[in-house]
């Protein structure tokens, strides 16, 4: 059991090691890196009380693929990122802290984390050493890419457009990369289609990579620092 635990809380440890890490002009405080990973752990119950709210109203009649679609798309994609996106644009999108576009990125992860591994925990429960193992390396890291795809739009709605609304596109960016991923795993009985949410997952690692180095390459601490190596260059000139 306990080694399953470790399987199944790895992973989220260690991408949000490499997401610390990865912000490297203006670290954020650990107090708030850890309030982010708690929200995420409280976003899993906020989605199992919009879940049970609104599945009364999605539709259960039509064929297969298509409840397959809403399911990916509504009923897991839309609220599990919807829960996420709200921790993030009413807690943590005002504070003073978040101070530079790759902040919005940090902080999204760090919520995703936190929502993956409770998720990860209980499947792997559930599911044991196998299901672990396999979600280490496709289920954590997906959401660390939906998280990261919001993240970067929170980031460029507070800096670059300077308009909360423009986070709503890295809300349906997040949505349609999960429910992409979620639909062809749920088709998967359809031969070749689990090869889809493979495609998503490598399309949403790039994605986030870029996200990252565009945000990082926009922050204003690094130009600072750029300005302060030019003068004292100068002036050892």
């Amino acid at each position: 059991m306990y080694s399953i635990l470790a399987i199944a809380i790895a992973p989220g440890l260690a991408i949000m090691m490499f997401i610390y890490f990865m912000d490297k002009h203006e670290k954020e405080p650990i107090r708030l890196l850890l309030l982010s990973f708690f929200f995420g752990l409280l976003s899993t119950g906020l989605t199992l009380f919009i879940t049970r709210l609104f599945t009364p109203y999605f539709p259960t009649h039509a064929t297969l693929e298509i409840n397959e679609f809403f399911k990916a798309f509504l009923q897991v994609g839309m609220v599990e990122e919807l829960s996420k996106y709200l921790f993030l644009m009413l807690f943590l999108y005002p504070r003073k802290e978040f101070n530079e576009p790759f902040d919005g990125i940090v902080y999204a992860v760090m919520i995703g984390m936190g929502f993956a591994t409770l998720e990860n925990i209980l499947y792997s429960i559930n599911g044991g050493m196998s299901v672990a193992l396999v979600r280490m390396f496709t289920a954590v890291p997906a959401h660390a890419t939906f998280a990261a795809i919001m993240g970067y739009f929170a980031g460029s709605a507070k800096f670059k457009e300077k308009n909360a609304l423009y986070s709503l596109i890295g809300l349906f960016g997040a949505v349609l990369f999960h429910g992409a991923y979620d639909y062809f795993l749920f088709i998967s009985h359809i031969p070749g289609m689990f090869l889809g949410a493979l495609v998503s997952l490598v399309a949403g690692i790039y994605f986030s990579i870029k996200a990252m180095r565009l945000h990082s390459d926009a922050s204003p601490f690094r130009k600072k620092l750029k300005r302060f190596v030019r003068s004292k260059q100068e002036i050892n000139d």
